[in-house]
């Protein structure tokens, strides 16, 4: 074993697992250095938080719902790679309702989503990337100089100099216990306690139930966020055709975490009785599609951007390292390619 400088001029073979935005700037970043880099993802496309739902004839935002842009480099980098036609300003009315009842406004600021659905963004970044869809990693295998990986099937999938990982921080620890890491693993500990899961419930109704706002934070026994998608750019505006409206209700985690084995279909019964407690509206509701979300986001602790083992040549990123927004799996990425191409790795 030794000591060597990990230079950009070095070809590197790198492996990430999880192609959500994290995922995926890291790859394209470390492609762009001249690196080798192969993305191994456990569903059938990219995308990660950033997760659409197939509804009606059209599709709804079941993950994030729109991001914000505070890191100047992040629009750029948008625009670059996966094109300006694939997210637009959000411009609607927005507000939270506190738990005495009362209607505030919320912070001015520019949202953006993707367009026509927020998975459009991923999928255009991982045209520039090498994205091994289906695959979930099971457990890495050292080798002389770097890592074995194998899936759940027992496959070797390639052997590689350095294994970045951006699944959420559960299954990030898993893999690194799987993989003899116990040490690496026990890191994530704090960070494992403080992701919180999230029902989300895609509704159609008849017609627009709340015409008052398009997006709503709430202080609400059972939700924490309600939005009109289909008011978003570049959705089929189903209203304006007389075709009803698809709204998306996100539960908070403290009712989430009650009613983690809750049956889907009661779960959307009961988040739409919310809703209607919440605004007062009528409105029939035709259809619901709902998700359980077992690792949403991240609530406090330590926001270092990435973590950085160069010993093992292993990086993790994701947006739970960087303030929990959208916009914190890019910043996330970014810091850690840093580290890692200039910092000292042991083969």
């Amino acid at each position: 074993m030794f000591n060597e400088t990990f230079r950009t001029t070095d070809i590197r073979r790198i492996a990430i697992v999880g192609s959500g935005l994290s995922g995926l700037t890291s790859a394209i970043k470390l492609k762009q250095q001249g690196h080798e880099v192969t993305v191994f993802e456990k569903s059938r496309g990219p995308g990660g938080r950033l997760a659409a739902k197939r509804v009606g004839e059209g599709s709804a935002d079941i993950g994030a719902q729109y991001f914000t842009s505070r890191n100047p480099d992040f629009l750029p980098f948008l625009t670059e790679f996966a094109g300006d036609s694939s997210f637009a300003i959000w411009d609607g009315q927005f507000g939270f309702h506190s738990s005495d009842g009362q209607w505030q406004a919320f912070p001015d600021e520019l949202r953006y989503v993707g367009t026509p659905r927020m998975t459009a963004i991923s999928r255009a970044l991982s045209a520039h990337a090498t994205v091994v869809s289906e695959t979930r990693i099971e457990s890495l295998a050292q080798f002389d100089g770097g890592w074995v990986l194998s899936d759940t099937h027992g496959k070797q999938v390639g052997e590689f100099d350095q294994v970045i990982i951006t699944a959420p921080p559960a299954q990030a620890r898993d893999l690194l216990a799987q993989s003899n890491l116990p040490e690496l693993a026990a890191q994530l500990d704090d960070a494992v306690s403080r992701v919180l899961p999230c029902w989300a419930v895609a509704a159609h109704f008849e017609e627009n139930p709340w015409p008052r706002h398009e997006g709503m934070r709430c202080e609400h026994p059972v939700l924490y966020w309600a939005a009109n998608n289909s008011s978003k750019p570049g959705r089929k505006n189903v209203a304006q055709e007389g075709k009803g409206a698809w709204w998306v209700l996100h539960a908070n985690p403290q009712w989430t975490e009650r009613n983690v084995e809750t049956p889907p279909e009661q779960v959307a019964k009961e988040m739409v009785a919310a809703f209607r407690e919440l605004t007062g509206t009528q409105v029939a509701v035709t259809d619901t599609v709902p998700h359980r979300w077992l690792y949403a986001r991240s609530e406090g602790g330590a926001n270092p951007g990435h973590l950085w083992f160069p010993k093992q040549g292993i990086g993790i990123a994701g947006d739970w390292l960087s303030g929990g927004r959208v916009e914190g799996a890019f910043d996330s990425a970014c810091s850690l390619v840093s580290a890692c191409t200039e910092n000292p790795v042991s083969r």
